[in-house]
């Protein structure tokens, strides 16, 4: 067996001896591991066409590094104002003498409705859409939507509603069509203004 090591000059380990690279300054660990080298990319223009151009139309060579953006979500923490409409419905309690008042807006149209949860009924019911409200020859959706709001009064008079228990905009901004819906709706004291 020496015999045999001494003729063919194998180490004693039967596996070959592992060359380290030499340690790059200030890494703490006994080697370190040379930096890979980024892919090369080569950019080809046609040739000019008066022939020749023996390069074959390579007109120099770049790094090519991948494209990296960072993008963070915008407004992440910020909640839909529908979501949020729909986790606070379940604390909306509307009882006969204090109902809920919900509004709906369209784009075209403004539907509201007083609500009594307790008993599951509509106490109050107008939109921009009936006859009696937009009147014979129809007047527009802001205007429309202020009658709403006075019709909406004159039924809280007749059946004694002096006070809301909560008002519903199902995640709605507040715009032309709301607002002038709001305006009688807040000089009777419903809305705090």
């Amino acid at each position: 067996m020496a015999s045999l090591r001494a003729a063919t000059r194998l180490p004693f380990s039967p596996r070959p001896a592992r060359r380290r690279p030499p340690s790059s300054p200030g890494s703490g660990r006994g080697f370190a591991f040379p930096p890979r080298a980024a892919p090369r990319v080569q950019l080809f223009t046609p040739a000019p066409a008066g022939g020749g151009g023996g390069d074959g139309g390579v007109v120099g060579r770049r790094r090519a590094y991948p494209r990296i953006e960072a993008t963070a979500r915008h407004g992440a923490r910020k909640e839909n104002p529908k979501v949020r409409n729909r986790r606070l419905q379940k604390k909306f309690n509307g009882t006969a003498t204090k109902p809920r008042l919900s509004v709906f807006c369209s784009n075209r149209q403004l539907y509201a409705m007083l609500v009594d949860d307790h008993n599951k009924k509509i106490l109050f019911y107008g939109s921009t859409l009936q006859k009696a409200i937009c009147g014979d020859p129809p007047c527009g959706a802001v205007e429309a939507a202020g009658r709403v709001g006075e019709e909406l009064i004159r039924a809280c008079k007749e059946l004694d509603i002096t006070e809301i228990s909560s008002y519903d905009r199902n995640g709605f901004a507040r715009g032309e069509k709301m607002m002038a819906f709001e305006v009688p709706v807040s000089q009777y004291g419903f809305l705090p203004r």
